[in-house]
């Protein structure tokens, strides 16, 4: 064979490795619960029970995915979104997420809501190696990238809003004598820690009264009567909606104006405030991350109007004036933003790999200067908030974006 000839099979050889290479590179790589045509992806939330009003953001996300579907899914895929009821009980979580992943075999789990209930799976879905993803729950433990890489949060954490509150109290009202009033669980000491931990030496003196409830309580009327009785002057709210909207009437029946802190997961307008009477809830103090659907000021802003678009078409029955409506569809797009850098690779490792890699991301509906940022050894994509305070019947914003990061 002559040397040109020998240098042509040479090199056509050499074309052919390079092919199969840049293939098996090319080649799409899934683990159980995604194809050429579909990604299943499991959630779990209380339609049902003491927190149903949050169902309303199992249903947001459903829609949002049938739009995303209707757009022609993500890199051609289509999301099957699959979510179950847990009436906000944790044994019927774990029910629900083993069924998720040994019977419907999704790809991973994603926004399912509560501090128990996501307590109870956690060592579950670590264990089986399946992305718990953006979970709908400020606990501060969701950001342990090195005991659970298989866990992360969404939400600013509960402690650095705490910490937020307690530096204003320390340099607004130095001498509050302030009464706690929480859940008595995960969620509720998380919050509490992170209200002591923001007052630091002065929060022994500081803090008259901590009173805790039951999820299974059907009112907490008793426990304000007490903590007004304590003649405290700041009232600490953490409490998850029904409660919420209790508390605001009650320290309104009973004549207690003390400064009023609520806990951001439960200063929605539609289901807490009206609820509890716009009159009841004037100057309390809540914080924000993302843009308040009923505040004029975004009436004509790009988000907002690609928002009312959305539900017009795929949730007109949605209660604009619920908060958790335009949590659940700026978390949503977080979801699509990480399955769309996963490419062809839809592993759960990428997937979490995908999700630890996140720079000033901006979905629609967070307010001017808040981003998402993650990496490796931060699991807690947003850590900003901002300080609003209930007017008439909208919350006002006030003070610059302020960030109280906790964890990681």
């Amino acid at each position: 064979m002559s040397t040109g000839r020998q240098l042509a099979v040479l090199a056509a050889a050499l074309a052919i490795v390079a092919t199969s290479g840049s293939a098996a590179l090319a080649q799409k790589k899934y683990d159980t619960g995604a194809t050429d045509t579909e990604i299943k992806v499991g959630n779990i939330m209380p339609y049902s029970g003491p927190a149903s009003a949050y169902g309303v953001i199992g249903r947001t996300e459903a829609a949002y995915f049938k739009m995303i579907n209707d757009q022609g899914g993500i890199n051609g895929r289509k999301i099957n979104f699959i979510s179950y009821d847990d009436n906000y009980s944790p044994p019927k979580t774990v029910e629900q997420a083993r069924k998720l992943v040994e019977s419907d075999e999704v790809l991973l789990v994603f926004n399912s809501l509560g501090t128990p209930p996501n307590t109870a799976i956690q060592k579950y879905m670590n264990q089986k190696k399946v992305p718990q993803l953006f979970v709908a729950t400020g606990a501060t433990k969701w950001n342990d990238p090195q005991n659970f890489p298989w866990t992360m949060g969404w939400q600013p954490n509960y402690q650095s809003e705490t910490i937020i509150y307690a530096r204003y109290i320390l340099k607004n009202h130095p001498n509050a004598k302030i009464a706690v009033l929480y859940q008595n669980d995960d969620y509720g000491k998380d919050y509490l820690k992170g209200l002591k931990d923001g007052l630091g030496a002065k929060a022994a003196s500081m803090i008259v009264a901590e009173d805790s409830y039951e999820v299974s309580e059907p009112t907490i009327d008793s426990h304000i009567v007490r903590l007004k009785a304590t003649g405290a002057d700041v009232f600490i709210n953490i409490t998850t909606p029904k409660f919420a909207a209790q508390a605001i009437k009650k320290n309104a029946e009973l004549g207690w104006k003390p400064l009023h802190f609520l806990n951001n997961v439960s200063g929605s307008i539609g289901s807490v405030i009206k609820p509890a009477g716009f009159e009841n809830a004037q100057d309390i103090i809540s914080s924000q991350y993302f843009k308040d659907p009923t505040d004029a000021q975004w009436k004509t802003d790009k988000a907002m109007i690609a928002w009312n678009e959305f539900l017009d078409k795929y949730y007109p029955e949605a209660n604009r004036a619920d908060a958790s409506v335009m949590y659940a569809y700026i978390v949503s797009q977080g979801l699509v933003h990480v399955l769309k850098a996963c490419g062809d690779n839809l592993t759960r490792e990428n997937i979490m790999k995908q999700a630890a890699s996140i720079r000033d991301y901006e979905p629609l509906g967070l307010l001017p200067g808040v981003k998402v940022n993650t990496s490796a050894t931060d699991f807690a994509p947003l850590s900003q908030l901002q300080l609003i305070r209930f007017k008439g019947e909208t919350w006002e914003r006030f003070g610059e974006v302020l960030s109280g990061d906790v964890g990681g």
